[in-house]
């Protein structure tokens, strides 16, 4: 028996900077992973990641995760998307 579908978003890095990414409902990318839209329809969420890798010029690396809504947006359910919201784990300088 298949798994059931688990809300998603889609996530990349930007092609310039490599900062994680998030694809909002307005076909945007954001930086904040509370701006993404949390897909909750697996053929939707299909045609998103198409959408997305469609966008060579813009991001790399397309794919989606699991997510869940809370009060102030999506928030990713992996500890591996956990660490890539909050962003660098290192101080750059110093």
């Amino acid at each position: 028996m298949p798994r059931p579908f688990s809300p998603q978003v889609v996530t990349a890095n930007a092609l310039i900077e490599g900062d994680p990414i998030w694809l909002t409902e307005d076909d945007t990318w954001s930086r904040d992973i509370a701006d993404a839209e949390l897909i909750e329809d697996e053929a939707h969420a299909q045609l998103r990641l198409l959408f997305a890798e469609s966008q060579p010029g813009q991001i790399v690396g397309a794919y989606l995760t699991e997510a869940e809504a809370t009060p102030t947006g999506p928030a990713v359910t992996h500890i591996r998307e956990r660490i890539r919201a909050a962003g660098p784990t290192v101080s750059y300088g110093v």
